[in-house]
């Protein structure tokens, strides 16, 4: 499980936008955004490809250790 902050992450819009962007990096991963956390989590085994997709799209993201 890989999970991403996202801090610019801040209304419901938001948080669909952050799932939309990480559904499209990782087509067949299961993905859970939480608004109040401001934070992801994506069943998958790269980080990488995933914060790419998030900074390209103008997220403000890091992975949580």
């Amino acid at each position: 499980m890989i999970r991403i902050r996202v801090e610019n992450m801040t209304c419901d819009g938001c948080a669909r936008g952050v799932a939309a962007t990480l559904r499209e990096a990782a087509p067949d991963a299961a993905v859970e955004v939480s608004l109040d956390q401001r934070e992801a989590r994506v069943e998958a085994q790269d980080a990488a490809p995933l914060l790419a997709a998030l900074r390209d799209d103008g997220w403000e993201a890091k992975e949580v250790p």
